[in-house]
């Protein structure tokens, strides 16, 4: 059992995709990307992110940068942008960087006609000289027919993940997607003919009704079906930021004490079936990737979440999608009108961004090595003594241990790993921003 100490968890946190966190992104124009992407390195491991900003139909939990596909014209109307920023930004790199992986995103990218998917990937593959890059796809499985199959087969794409969320028919009434078990049976199945060796679903505690009972039997539901990976994510109620989220019952959502215990329910009972634990919120069986690198220690954590991709450069490419270099975070403009216009004009979308000093780089690691290694070397840290006094808290309870100026999560550290991070972020002391809850 984890002890909850409610006090620890209070402040609302970043999931720490990145460091600095979107929150501190100001204003960067495309003078930046062209910048960054002339320092690529020849043979720096790179991936590339596509964000497809469509869904059929909108989830009301949903926090992503996505609309309806209910208009061809305009769905139609940002793939033609979209390959035209893929070979902006192709002959921005001259050839440089090795990709190795290319992953799409959204929204849904199945919210595109399976043809259409096809063409973007086989412009990718062909703008950017890579057509051996493992392929990733983020899919809604309410609106993944059999025209797919062939698709998914002949692209060869070898990482899905499929929004799951939750298989208790109340509970999806209540978020707003209602997709029964069958369904999502059917599709990894399918998925699995066509090739995919790493399936992943998502799913998701401290939704509206939910009690730990509901949450285990998902949980035993999804691992009849035997994905490779889970990811379980505390929903994040912000209807102040995400209107849509008005549509959820605030009064029927969990406590924070309920909150904890579901993520403490779902930990135990994966440990118990045998799944190694990664990350905070992350589960995968001993032979995926993800858990092979979380034993090597090689797992790293980006936009995506925890990965094992070891690439220092992802080059994110869209509307809102984030690239990270080793010196900067760059976002592509949001607004889709302002966006296509960019493009249209022939110039990269880049509109915020940060870049990384040195004192940036190694706070950023030492975030990193935390969340994914389970300790971390501060020596480096200009602060190193305001943040073991942050920590003193936790090491007063047990949560971490110290070893010179390294700091140590001790294994019931876990639903604090996030709060324990914050400390080392200095943007966190004095900034006002809202963030989801800690666990």
């Amino acid at each position: 059992m984890w002890t909850y100490h409610p006090e620890l968890l209070a402040t609302p946190v970043p999931r720490y995709t990145s460091f600095p966190t979107a929150a501190e992104f100001g204003d960067m124009d495309a003078r930046g990307m062209e910048e960054a992407l002339t320092g690529v390195a020849p043979d720096a491991a790179l991936s590339l992110y596509l964000h497809i900003p469509y869904c059929h139909e909108i989830c009301w939990y949903c926090g992503c940068n996505t609309g309806a596909a209910n208009r061809t014209a305009r769905v139609t109307a940002y793939l033609q942008r979209l390959g035209e920023e893929v070979e902006l930004v192709a002959r921005r790199l001259g050839g440089r960087g090795r990709i190795g992986r290319i992953a799409f995103g959204g929204g849904s990218p199945n919210a595109l006609a399976p043809a259409q998917f096809a063409a973007l990937l086989e412009k990718v593959r062909a703008a950017f000289a890579c057509p051996d890059a493992s392929v990733s796809v983020e899919l809604d499985p309410r609106r993944f027919e059999p025209e797919w199959d062939a698709v998914f087969a002949a692209a060869r794409v070898e990482r899905a993940s499929l929004g799951v969320q939750t298989f208790s028919p109340a509970l999806q009434a209540a978020i707003g997607r209602v997709q029964p078990a069958g369904v999502i049976a059917g599709v990894t199945a399918r998925l699995r003919a066509a090739g995919v060796r790493s399936l992943n679903f998502d799913l998701m505690y401290g939704l509206p009704g939910q009690d730990v009972a509901l949450l285990v039997d998902t949980i035993d539901t999804a691992l009849a079906m035997a994905p490779d990976r889970l990811a379980v994510f505390g929903y994040a109620h912000v209807p102040h930021l995400i209107p849509r989220q008005r549509r959820i019952d605030a009064t029927a959502l969990p406590d924070a004490a309920l909150r904890f215990r579901q993520a403490e329910a779902a930990h135990a009972r994966l440990v118990d079936a045998g799944w190694q634990p990664v990350g905070f919120d992350h589960f995968a069986r001993a032979h995926d990737d993800l858990a092979v690198a979380a034993r090597r220690g090689t797992l790293r954590r980006n936009f995506q979440g925890f990965t094992d991709d070891p690439a220092e450069v992802l080059i994110g490419l869209g509307v809102s999608a984030i690239s990270m270099f080793p010196d900067a975070l760059i976002q592509n403009e949001k607004n889709a009108g302002r966006y296509h216009l960019r493009i249209a004009n022939g110039k990269l979308a880049a509109a915020r961004g940060i870049r990384r000093g040195a004192a940036d780089r190694r706070r950023g690691a030492a975030i990193e090595q935390l969340l994914c290694r389970g300790s971390a070397d501060l020596a480096a840290l200009p602060d190193l003594a305001m943040v073991r006094a942050r920590l003193e808290p936790f090491a007063a309870r047990g949560l971490i241990g110290w070893s010179g100026a390294c700091v140590t999560l001790m294994p019931d550290a876990t639903p604090y790993a996030r709060a324990i991070a914050a400390t080392i972020d200095p943007y966190r002391q004095h900034s006002a921003t809202r963030f989801s809850s800690a666990v």
